[in-house]
């Protein structure tokens, strides 16, 4: 039995997303450029394992260095601040930054 491959959203969500990258501007221009790429490189090494998982005793490989309290860009204070980084799964990840999307941050 032949299947349709998937596609991602409607036309209508999709021209909302395009609208919405256009607005935030690129990962480069937000602070996560190659610098932020070799930090986090070296952060993940140290910190291999997801926050949040272990919390719940479970041992997950972290793949994100996630801002504890959310940044605009590379000019916040914070963003640079290693006390407010923390090893999350991707999982982890993307639920906290969807609850942080629906609050407006």
């Amino acid at each position: 039995m032949a299947t349709k491959a998937r596609t991602h959203g409607t036309a209508a969500t999709r021209g909302s997303r395009q609208t919405y990258d256009r607005w935030r501007g690129s990962s480069a221009a937000r602070g996560y450029g190659h610098q932020w790429r070799k930090y986090r490189a070296v952060f993940l090494v140290a910190n291999p394992l997801c926050a949040k998982c272990a919390l719940r005793a479970t041992l997950t490989e972290a793949a994100h260095v996630d801002h504890i309290i959310p940044v605009i860009d590379k000019d916040d204070p914070l963003f640079w601040d290693k006390s407010n980084h923390q090893p999350l799964c991707h999982a982890c990840h993307s639920e906290k930054t969807a609850k942080e999307n629906q609050l407006g941050r």
